[in-house]
């Protein structure tokens, strides 16, 4: 099969190839510094195959500047918090963490409430796993298998999640934390510079009142 790149020009692949063994194609330095897909304009993990014909660009670590790469940047960096918040509060349950505007957040329903003196632990946390270094897995599974998952994982939002959920379910993994999202993400945490816990704000489960409140997180990272 054949992608059309953003010159015009054609790279010949094998059926089936990925975004990331289209870069690697191009050269070993941009396979490195991979972080997305962009195909008319919209986004696309570089661990999804890719369609004879597709116009791909392929953004890397270089791309600062640019909403779809630092989108995937701070999706990636939502995980980060959402494993740190698991690793120093067991029992946790972890609800939904969007990228946003200015940085991303994620939603928890702590076992006892915490306060804003929390988020420097749970930064340190945090740097700690960038320290370790992170990569991030995808694997694709029906939808029985991830709410079995979940439930095992005492994770009620999760299943609940995977049960309204429109197409392919799509988990991914960094360290011991396995997420249920669509992606895309980075292929490792080096990317990531900088980060910072802004605040704590209470939000209820999809945004009704009549729902338990839970904990929402600030951060931005660049």
């Amino acid at each position: 099969m054949k992608v059309v790149l953003p010159d015009s020009s054609e790279l010949e692949l094998p059926d089936g190839a990925t975004g990331l063994e289209a870069a690697a194609a191009i050269g070993p330095k941009l396979a490195e510094q991979a972080v997305l897909v962009r195909s008319n304009g919209s986004v696309q993990d570089l661990r999804l195959p890719l369609q004879d014909g597709q116009q791909i660009q392929i953004l890397t670590t270089r791309d600062t500047d640019d909403p779809d790469a630092l989108y995937v940047l701070r999706h990636s960096a939502a995980h980060l918090l959402a494993e740190a918040v698991r690793r120093l509060y067991p029992g946790t349950k972890i609800a939904i963490g969007p990228p946003i505007e200015n940085g991303f957040y994620y939603d928890f329903e702590f076992p006892e409430p915490i306060g804003e003196d929390a988020l420097e632990q749970i930064e340190d946390e945090i740097r700690r796993e960038l320290k370790e270094g992170r990569t991030w897995e995808r694997r694709e599974v029906d939808a029985e298998e991830a709410k079995r998952y979940f439930a095992g994982d005492d994770e009620p939002y999760k299943v609940e999640l995977v049960d309204t959920a429109e197409g392919p379910i799509t988990l991914y993994t960094q360290g011991d934390f396995t997420d249920l999202c669509r992606g895309p993400h980075l292929q490792n945490s080096k990317p990531i510079k900088a980060l910072k816990l802004t605040s704590l704000a209470g939000a209820h489960w999809r945004g009704d009142e009549k729902n338990t409140q839970l904990t929402r997180i600030y951060e931005t990272a660049f």
